[in-house]
């Protein structure tokens, strides 16, 4: 990934809030033949290894599993982005020698996928994945909310995917190349615009 310095990660733990904030993210590998790409949520082990695990599952009907498992991949994941205007930048009554622009997070990670089959193993994935999402809930739901026999039928219908993260790569482009009155002008309009989790991530780049 083209990584200017300005736009580098700010912090080790900026790019793992990134990882946390996360909700579904781009599994891609190539099977030799063809790019196989899958869009599925993860929850980030940071314990797992070095650099940390990403932990979900897929369709077993989905053929992307087939081919990945001891395969490399990249999981590319999206934080906020918006489209910036160069009618804010105070420098445009300047000179008028600017043009739009876009705003965005984004990490790359690389790693080696495993399979797993094993239903416990699944089970307990599933289990961390609902309990992660479901926190934002007035009334969060659990696997055991459903009858056992369902939960056992939707199990072997998915297979699970552990990404052994060996690779980072994090780009913060917040407008840390414009003059600072521009940047500034910038993280207003965001607020202006409820373009909330860009504003909050400016506020932080700029701190």
């Amino acid at each position: 990934m083209y990584i200017p310095n300005h736009f580098s990660a700010p912090s080790q733990e900026e790019i793992v809030s990134t990882i946390l904030a996360s909700g579904a993210s781009d599994l891609i590998t190539h099977d030799g033949g063809e790019f196989q790409i899958t869009s599925l949520p993860f929850i980030f082990d940071p314990n797992g290894f070095d650099k940390g695990t990403l932990l979900g599952h897929v369709a077993r009907a989905n053929p992307h599993w087939k081919s990945s498992d001891g395969s490399q991949g990249l999981v590319i994941i999206r934080g906020p982005s918006a489209y910036v205007s160069p009618s804010v930048y105070p420098s445009k009554k300047e000179h008028h020698k600017v043009v739009p622009t876009w705003n965005y997070v984004t990490v790359h990670l690389k790693g080696t996928i495993v399979v797993h089959e094993e239903t416990l193993w699944i089970r307990d994935v599933v289990t961390k994945l609902t309990d992660h999402f479901e926190a934002v809930s007035e009334q969060p739901w659990s696997v055991s909310d459903a009858p056992e026999e369902f939960i056992e039928s939707q199990l072997r219908a998915i297979v699970g995917i552990e990404f052994v993260i060996t690779g980072i790569e994090a780009k913060y482009k917040l407008s840390q190349n414009r003059p600072k009155a521009d940047a500034e002008a910038v993280r207003l309009d965001m607020h202006r615009r409820s373009e909330f989790p860009m504003y909050e991530a400016m506020n932080r780049v700029q701190e």
